[in-house]
């Protein structure tokens, strides 16, 4: 007879460090954050046709691309925390990406709506981002600050 084998997904560990991750994505602040990273991720995929510069059909793509990657990052943030806490890191730079792009893409518009747009938004979404970010960092120094002082 074999003895019966344990995943890993039962290492005290790992069932601890779920457990901070499932903690720091549930309170109150963590909601409020996911929420907003959310929105800021819907509006970036439709603010070409809010602001009015779905003509430029580069620039369109790019925000709409870039939009629901972020709206799919922070449904995972509140569905899955400990699980796509790792990729908070993004976050952040799609967020720059948006204020950049408008310089960058060739032929993109360079109205001041579309400017002003874009750095907002694009701001918006990289402060979401490393708030995302951290959380994650907070969650975890919370938990070691506390388990150090528990076992001294």
């Amino acid at each position: 007879m074999s003895a019966p084998t344990t995943g890993i997904d039962q290492h005290p560990d790992l069932v601890a460090m779920r457990a901070r991750y499932e903690e720091a994505a549930s309170t109150p602040v963590a909601q409020v954050i996911e929420g907003l990273t959310f929105l800021a991720g819907v509006y970036l995929a439709i603010s070409p046709w809010v602001v009015g510069f779905n003509g430029s059909t580069r620039l369109t793509a790019s925000n709409l691309i870039v939009g629901i990657a972020f709206a799919l990052l922070a449904v995972g943030f509140g569905s899955a925390y400990e699980r796509t806490h790792r990729l908070g890191w993004t976050a952040p730079l799609l967020g720059v990406w948006i204020i950049i792009s408008q310089w960058v893409i060739v032929g993109a518009p360079d109205r001041a709506a579309v400017v002003l747009n874009n750095v907002i938004a694009g701001g918006v979404a990289a402060l979401c981002g490393f708030a995302v970010m951290g959380l994650a960092a907070s969650g975890m120094r919370g938990k070691r600050g506390k388990r150090a002082a528990a076992t001294s």
